[in-house]
């Protein structure tokens, strides 16, 4: 129950406190836990300052692109934009898609059925959009793996530009133009921009083209797509530093005040309140909703939304999306319960591998990411098919899962991800030659590793420092997540007056704790286990946010971990 290890930040140095005396000292903290030791650091990240030299046209293979989208627009040529299920890929298809039919483009989307075609370009597909009459295909999140298939579209006469973020293997695909800042010769110094990140890009060169040349084909302004990057960003955990974090600070902006149809009403069917829109929002309760529909059935419904023109369409959509985030969240415990029993014990296996047919193609992502949190193991979860597989794979920092997949290159149909999360595809018969070497693999690079989850507070307080005018303060530190990590704080001895269980099966923990000066609320969410062995006083770690019910707005403390207090 209490595995975690805990650790508190060292305190900010007298030198490093005397550069950034303009902030509140607990602010200082915050920022010099993140690295940030001067004014002029200090002051960019407050304001999600753009780093320097992100021109698009720094991406190795941009200029190709631009020029082969303007002469397919100025000759009519049919083009579709080739996107993933995920909202990384189903934003980015929106961006350009959108951006493209304004320009005057003959274009269309296509998004791949998780289910019957698999993650990126798939023959079958390619060749449907030849007999279409298809020209130029632009793929977005996906493709730089795509070595056959890309050789099959230049057979068909198709040219293709990719458009992708993931690592690419040992062979770059022979398209017109590939367009990944984590190509070994691209220049590009910020390399972890997402797919539709790099939509954005795309779209920022050809409207700067067109500028520069008073082509017939006007763009429009990037900026006007700032909502779809920062959902599609979030929502796939890139790092919200450099050009991300300024990316999203933009597109969180444009979500509070939004006029897209589709937005409004995926907002308004959350329950949300726009104006307090931030990257929690969207990790939470915005992400998952749009993720649900390719989960369950198919990205079209996602997809529809973010392009909906009319109120009444979009909210049909926007309900549709809620009834397949219901339904996720409950198949998603289902399964995980599933996963559980074959485990039976929380295993000192260093990896953790499950399979069978009872696993779903759309869930198995969300049921490896929930087993990696509760063991604090790389888990891979396979659903099996009739003669073909698909795996889900989530990992923890000590253990690089892409890399343990390259390893098993020869047994996989094909495969892609990063170093905290990957899919593969693969015949039935080497799913079990996979887990043997994977395991090996794990064992050979954790085995002496004490795995033990660090839960890290910036600074431990009292109850009675939190009130509203820190609160207000830390949301100068937004977009966190991944990278620059919401502030936690750590405060000890706080007493117990009150708890509850709530949520499915009772799974989440309600408390109402004291330091004596002031109470708060609070919940722990996946914490319920702790109702009947509470003691009276305790320690946590914890993130400290408002809470908005019935039109009342109250401070509430979210615990990420609860350890017993023992008086020294």
């Amino acid at each position: 129950m209490n595995d975690k290890r805990w650790e508190i930040a060292n305190p900010i140095s007298e030198e490093i406190h005397a550069a950034l005396k303009d902030y509140d000292p607990i602010i200082r903290q915050i920022l010099f836990n993140r690295g940030i030791s001067s004014s002029e650091q200090a002051e960019d990240f407050i304001n999600a300052a753009a780093p320097p030299e992100t021109d698009p046209f720094n991406l190795s293979s941009m200029a190709e692109a631009v020029d082969r989208i303007s002469h397919a627009i100025d000759k009519n040529q049919s083009i579709v934009i080739y996107g993933d299920y995920d909202v990384d890929g189903v934003t980015a298809t929106a961006l350009l898609t959108h951006s493209l039919q304004l320009s005057g483009a003959q274009v269309q989307s296509y998004i791949p059925d998780r289910f019957e075609e698999g993650y990126g370009l798939n023959p079958d597909a390619i060749k449907t959009l030849h007999d279409q009459g298809v020209q130029l295909v632009i793929t977005v999140d996906c493709g730089i793996r795509a070595v056959g298939e890309i050789d099959y579209a230049n057979q068909l006469g198709i040219d293709v530009i990719i458009t992708d973020h993931h690592r690419p293997g040992e062979e770059i695909p022979n398209a017109l133009a590939v367009i990944n800042p984590r190509r070994q010769d691209d220049p590009y110094p910020d390399k972890d921009l997402t797919g539709v990140g790099l939509a954005y890009k795309l779209l920022d060169a050809l409207n700067q083209q067109s500028i520069k040349t008073n082509s017939k084909s006007i763009f429009p302004d990037p900026e006007l797509y700032l909502d779809f990057v920062a959902l599609g960003t979030v929502a796939d955990l890139a790092p919200l530093l450099g050009e991300n974090r300024a990316l999203v600070r933009g597109g969180i902006k444009q979500l509070r005040n939004s006029t897209r149809p589709g937005l409004k009403a995926l907002i308004g069917v959350a329950g949300q309140n726009p104006s307090k829109i931030n990257s929690s929002t969207i990790g939470y309760v915005l992400g998952p909703r749009l993720n649900a529909a390719g989960r369950l059935d198919t990205a079209q419904n996602s997809l529809d939304l973010l392009l909906a023109e009319n109120q009444s369409k979009a909210g049909l959509l926007a309900q549709k999306l809620e009834s397949s985030n219901r339904k996720r969240q409950q198949r998603t415990l289902e399964q995980q319960k599933k996963a559980e029993e074959i485990i039976k014990i929380e295993t000192e296996a260093p990896l953790i591998i499950v399979y069978g047919p009872e696993f779903e193609q759309g869930i198995i992502g969300l049921v490896a990411s929930r087993l990696t949190e509760k063991y604090y193991r790389p888990a891979v979860v396979i659903s099996l098919g009739k003669e073909t597989s698909r795996g889900s794979c989530r990992s923890i920092p000590e253990f690089h899962i892409t890399n343990a997949l390259e390893e098993c290159s020869e047994m996989l149909v094909r495969f892609g991800g990063h170093s905290a999360a990957a899919g593969f595809t693969i015949k039935n018969e080497n799913i079990f030659d996979l887990s043997n070497q994977l395991t090996g693999i794990a064992e050979k690079e954790l085995g002496t590793a004490d795995l033990q989850q660090t839960i890290k507070a910036d600074i431990d307080l009292q109850l009675s420092d939190l009130n509203f005018e820190l609160l207000e303060k830390l949301e100068h530190l937004q977009p966190t997540g991944r990278g620059n990590p919401p502030a936690q704080f750590a405060s000890f001895g706080v007493r117990v007056l009150g708890k509850k269980t709530v949520g499915n099966d009772k799974q989440h923990l309600k408390l109402i704790l004291t330091d004596g000066h002031l109470t708060y609320d609070a919940i722990a969410f996946r914490q319920g286990y702790w109702q009947d062995v509470m003691p009276e006083f305790i320690n946590i770690i914890y993130t400290f946010e408002l809470n908005e019910y019935n039109e009342r707005s109250t401070l509430q403390l979210n615990i990420k971990d609860i350890k017993p207090w023992q008086v020294n």
